[in-house]
């Protein structure tokens, strides 16, 4: 299920949650760095993903995490940028976390192209004969019926834009198991700087609640952002929303602020020329680009 967030609302509970929570963890979160970001291109290898009349999602998500990946090395030279792949080969869903996760992202951005069905359509084409059969044994009688038929075409999907997506708030208990959790030993680990006695302790699960609860709010605000920039280089956005069943691994299992973007419908032409031009694929990762600076300055004041 796909939920569009009441803006205002999501900013204004997360926020207070944020400020009425532990300040010192708080405290430390705005001052951390931001170190290393990870960029996943969706699918890749025998995963094709969406298909459109020319061309494939595969290929076009891995385009653009590049395109996307060179743009944070220039802007970026203090951060790690690492890739989930950079080939044409498939890495599971699963390993895709487990990597960001043994890499101690800070930022997981997933690159993804839409799709949607063509429309079916019935059109009206005259009446024809049927044979139909009422009664039983020597009462029964044949009987010729008029009745329509219609001829049956397809058209194209007019779908189209881009949108953001985030771990759905009200999954945030899914995403705690990944908070703090060893992906090599499937134990919790902990800041160092705190300490934490024993992982069902009322203070502890207190604490995981405000990780995850900011790790909404990051998301949020950086999906945000994005659509943001889509929408002022003059493309449709159809806004943040909330992912709980499509995709959901790259989304739930990262221990850190996750955003999915998809850039486009390839099932749309107009986007779908867009997403495999090099001037489109250029500007998404530029659009991608200027929402994480801006990302950085909210969080770091950079």
């Amino acid at each position: 299920m796909n939920i569009k967030l009441p803006q205002p609302l999501v900013y204004c509970l997360v926020c207070t949650t944020l400020f009425l929570s532990i300040a010192p963890v708080d405290a430390r979160a705005q001052k951390a760095s931001l170190r290393t970001i990870i960029i996943d291109p969706g699918h890749g290898g025998r995963d094709a993903g969406a298909r459109g009349t020319y061309s494939v999602e595969k290929d076009i998500c891995l385009a653009i995490a590049l395109k996307l990946g060179k743009n944070l090395e220039e802007a970026f030279p203090d951060i790690k940028i690492l890739y989930t792949r950079k080939t044409d080969v498939y890495p599971e869903l699963k390993e895709r976390a487990d990597f960001a996760n043994a890499n101690k992202g800070d930022l997981f951005i997933s690159i993804h192209v839409n799709a949607a069905p063509p429309i079916r359509h019935n059109k009206f084409a005259g009446y024809k004969n049927q044979v139909v059969y009422t009664g039983k044994g020597k009462k029964r009688k044949k009987h010729i019926q008029r009745v329509p038929k219609y001829t049956v075409y397809l058209t194209n999907n007019p779908s189209n834009g881009t949108e953001t997506f985030i771990w759905a708030a009200d999954r945030s208990d899914e995403k705690e198991k990944f908070i703090g959790e060893d992906v090599n030993t499937g134990e919790h680990v902990y800041d160092s700087t705190e300490y934490i006695p024993d992982i069902n302790d009322p203070e502890f699960k207190a604490k995981a609640l405000l990780w995850t609860k900011r790790y909404f709010d990051k998301s949020y605000l950086l999906a945000s952002l994005v659509e943001d920039a889509f929408i002022g280089e003059g493309r449709f956005s159809r806004g943040v929303k909330q992912r709980n069943e499509k995709g959901i691994w790259v989304l739930q299992a990262t221990s850190m602020p996750s955003i999915l973007v998809e850039t486009g419908f390839i099932t749309y032409k107009p986007d779908q020329d867009y997403l495999n031009s090099e001037k489109g694929q250029q500007a998404i990762a530029d659009n991608i680009l200027s929402a994480v600076k801006k990302y950085r300055q909210a969080t770091e004041g950079k």
